[in-house]
């Protein structure tokens, strides 16, 4: 590959060190790279292979050279500045929600749907963290049984809320077990020893009763499956986990798939580990999943109130797979 002029966007947050990390960690061929964040970084460095680089305050200009830019600065900056990326001719990989469901712009998971890349017009989206680990399980099943119906349900790691989400939770726990009051301030209820249904915590509930996150899972899925028959429902769940989300997933299948025959077809998947057996307590955990790029499956058996059911356990790092590892597998394949 040609070495290319790379900027992070964000690139002091969570998902931005992670995409740092990965760039480094797979050999990605840069020729440069740029460090943008908002004003409240103003001369902090970060090192890429080495070398310190100063953090530069984002601006409409900054993308002036840049072949590829990696944002992860909220949606509202990747509103503003993506199109400014895009019209300099940078290529915009973005992980906010904000161009996911644009007809324009490509969704993309390298191991589900790839080709999609193609028709890019300078913007392609990165999906929900949540939605990036089931699909990468579900394609396979899709193609070999069609999958009808899917049901989620979401234990979702703190550090998908940012760094003060994990400060919070960390205060929390103290708080509690010195029998202190714990204080909320980017969550609405206590996260320490607790589980919350409302996920981004920000965010009111929609007109139907989900949340925006549900809702992100819902659409994103069709789309990146290339299916609007598949009927999904969701929901989503804060845990007092630091890294990893987990999904409990039940699917009907038009074609009866047999426990035994998924296990094969999901051992050969792309990004995929299966890890299934329960005799000897071998299924997927966050805390294992944490620091890795694979998506971890286990727990699959037959659903026993319908004919052509499965359930499945579902496990990946947030931050890795279900961020900066996909944006930077995007960037490789451009």
């Amino acid at each position: 590959m040609t070495p290319k002029v790379v900027a992070i966007v964000g690139a002091t947050g969570l998902v931005g060190n992670r995409m740092l990390q990965m760039l480094e960690e797979r050999d990605f061929p840069v020729k440069s790279i740029k460090f943008l964040a908002s004003e409240r970084s103003r001369g902090k460095t970060l090192t890429f292979r080495g070398e310190t680089v100063e953090v530069e305050v984002l601006a409409e200009d900054s993308f002036k050279g840049v072949e590829i830019a990696l944002f992860s600065a909220g949606g509202g900056t990747s509103k503003k500045f993506a199109p400014c990326a895009a019209k300099d001719g940078c290529v915009v990989i973005d992980n906010s929600s904000a161009w996911r469901m644009d007809p324009d712009v490509p969704l993309v998971v390298p191991e589900v749907n790839a080709d999609d890349i193609k028709w890019h017009k300078g913007i392609i989206a990165n999906p929900n963290c949540s939605t990036i680990q089931l699909v990468v399980v579900l394609k396979p099943i899709h193609d070999a049984a069609k999958i009808e119906r899917v049901v989620v349900s979401t234990y979702q790691a703190v550090s998908g809320a940012g760094i003060k989400a994990l400060q919070e939770m960390r205060d929390q726990i103290i708080a509690v077990l010195e029998n202190r009051e714990p204080v909320c301030k980017i969550f609405p209820h206590p996260i320490a020893f607790n589980c919350i249904p409302q996920i981004p915590q920000s965010d009111a509930f929609t007109a139907n009763g989900y949340t925006s996150e549900e809702m992100k899972m819902v659409d994103e899925t069709k789309k990146i499956m290339g299916d609007e028959s598949i009927r999904v429902t969701a929901t989503t769940v804060r845990v007092p986990v630091h890294t990893g989300h987990s999904e409990s997933v039940n699917i009907e299948t038009q074609h009866k798939l047999t426990a035994a025959k998924a296990r094969e077809i999901l051992s050969l998947a792309p990004g995929v580990v299966v890890l299934d057996d329960p005799a000897n307590q071998i299924y997927p955990l966050a805390c294992d999943a944490a620091g890795k790029g694979e998506t971890f499956v286990g727990r699959i058996r037959e659903d026993i109130s319908q004919s052509r059911g499965l359930d499945l356990w579902i496990v990946a790092d947030n931050l890795l797979k279900g961020a900066a590892l996909n944006a930077v597998q995007i960037a490789e394949l451009l």
